[in-house]
């Protein structure tokens, strides 16, 4: 009786699996809209662009942060970062010492959450949610069936089983525009130079640096236009690897089943654009290819925290109600919220809404500019180069704006200013709307909370017990009389198990009978350590 009812849920299982889409989230590093397909004339990217032929091209898609981590975590939970402790950028090397955010205990990734309903669900080797260190296997188990996953992980999942895959590419990165030739400035540019080795020797020159275009806010000298070049060839680089990916998933025959979106974790790897909350560091591109749904564009505002309802909604499971956005395809967005906190060893804090025509932003500390001195950033030549050009006053108001505090308020039409150097915050015409965006940001800091309201080491101290991240409880068993291990965490936390080398994700009572190996169990909240692992000899329950 037991085989047959098994055999009835496995045909329903697949039933509905058959309904479900496979996904696939193919995400930059650190670059704005920077394509062909966007109108870029500089750009060489054939493969974006052709995906683009096919696919909902959004115009005004936002992440919640300029800088990776606090935006990787808003993605993952579908979340504001702020609400959680996942704002500074980062909690796992920061300078007061590790520790790590903490979304309320009910709250899961998107992915575990696919996972639970029948989704194989693969990443590469990055993380970076805060909850988690920057690489795999450091963070909760129970988020991925496969880490550290090739380009073409989709091949390892069970005949028929839908799948979701993030594949990040860090041919974009920041550190693919710091030079990687001739001497080194710093020990972090030497490391990252030494990182890139393989990267770079497969990356083509096809920018000309004398034709790189330039905002007005970059000084024109030999430094910048060869950053600027060098970021555009590696977007070469990561377009090629774009088409590669979509070049194996038509040849398994899967294109007509797999929803795939391209996009960022954030705006460019370049200064004054990484790490802001300006548009150059919050502006990114999104193209979204369904299968039967004709090509577009869109100029709603999208937020990053809108992928978590958006797949969720795709694979016919109903939204929790901890998520902050909302479905892609729902009502017309009137803002999207964006946040600056600590930047490695600088302090600051700004909090952003964004509207359809004008950028507010508030900052907790006035007096810091954003090309403040950051170790990290500095070993890009032209950072240094601006800076001294700056310091020898050589420079444009529009150029020398960056390196200047940042004030208590401003407001941007980015209509008039796109490139966001006019501040309007003081502007007599512009009370209503600076009125309006102020009571915008006000509501939503209301809405969602906001961890920074207290200083970082109270909050880092709340989330560690004498000094250590936490550890969570080991799983709660019972075998009923059927012969059915379930198993519960006492925190609500997430539970795996494992008969034999892979960890499966706990859902619903294990079957025993058959199985004459031990089960091993264990769970982990997010931001906490795992558990203990446990094993349990069913034949002596």
């Amino acid at each position: 009786m037991l085989r047959i009812l098994y055999a009835l849920i496995f045909s329903l299982a697949s039933t509905l699996a058959a309904a479900q889409p496979n996904i696939l989230v193919l995400m930059a590093e650190d670059l704005s809209p920077r394509i062909g397909a966007y109108g870029d004339e500089y750009a060489q990217t054939p493969s974006i662009d052709a995906l683009a032929e096919r696919s909902t091209r959004y115009t005004n898609a936002f992440t919640t942060a300029g800088v990776c981590a606090p935006s990787r975590a808003a993605f993952i939970t579908g979340q504001h970062q702020i609400s959680f402790g996942g704002q500074h950028m980062r909690s796992s090397t920061g300078p007061l010492g590790l520790y790590y955010a903490q979304p309320a205990p009910e709250v899961r990734a998107f992915p575990e959450i696919l996972r639970a309903h029948g989704y194989f669900t693969f990443t590469d080797r990055k993380l970076d949610y805060q909850f988690s260190g920057i690489r795999a296997h450091s963070g909760p188990f129970t988020i991925w069936d496969l880490e550290n996953a090739s380009d073409t992980a989709w091949r390892e999942r069970s005949s028929g089983q839908p799948f979701f895959g993030l594949i990040n590419f860090i041919e974009t990165h920041e550190s693919g525009v710091m030079r990687q030739t001739g001497a080194t400035h710093s020990q972090s540019h030497a490391a990252s130079v030494a990182m890139r080795k393989p990267i770079t020797a497969l990356r083509d020159k096809v920018s000309e640096p004398s034709s790189a275009p330039l905002p007005p806010y970059f000084p024109d000298t030999p430094e910048t236009r060869s950053d600027v070049a060098r970021h555009y060839d590696n977007i070469h680089l990561m377009d090629k690897r774009v088409g590669r990916i979509l070049s194996a998933l038509e040849a398994d025959g899967l294109l007509e089943n797999t929803i795939v979106i391209w996009t960022s974790d954030h705006g460019d790897g370049l200064p004054r654009s990484k790490r802001e909350v300006l548009d150059s560091g919050t502006h990114v591109p999104l193209l979204i290819a369904i299968p039967g749904v004709q090509p577009t564009r869109s100029d709603k505002l999208i937020s990053f925290v809108d992928f978590a309802p958006t797949f969720l909604a795709w694979a016919g499971i109903a939204p929790p109600v901890w998520l902050h956005g909302q479905t892609i395809d729902g009502p017309t967005r009137k803002y999207v919220f964006s946040s600056r906190d600590r930047i490695d060893e600088v302090q600051d804090r700004q909090r952003a809404v964004r509207s359809d025509r004008y950028r507010y932003i508030r900052s907790w500390f006035p007096e810091v500019p954003g090309g403040h001195a950051l170790n990290y950033r500095d070993n890009i030549d032209m950072v240094r180069a601006w800076r001294d050009l700056y310091q020898a006053g050589d420079l444009s108001s529009s150029q020398a704006k960056w390196f200047k505090p940042v004030g208590e308020e401003q407001l941007y039409d980015l209509w008039e200013d796109p490139y966001e150097l006019t501040n309007l915050a003081s502007s007599s015409s512009h009370v209503t709307v600076l009125h309006e965006h102020r009571s915008a940001l006000d509501e939503f800091l209301a809405r969602v909370g906001d961890t920074s309201d207290e200083p970082e080491a109270t909050m880092r101290d709340k989330y560690l017990l004498n000094g250590e991240v936490r550890q969570t409880p080991a799983p709660a068993t019972y075998l009923d009389a059927q012969g059915n291990l379930h198993l519960s965490s006492p925190i609500n936390a997430s539970i795996g198990y494992r008969v034999g080398d892979t960890w499966q994700l706990y859902t619903n009572p294990i079957p025993t009978q058959g199985i004459v190996k031990n089960i091993d169990i264990k769970s982990v909240r997010y931001g906490w350590r795992e558990s203990e692992v446990v094993s349990i000899d069913v034949s002596e329950m």
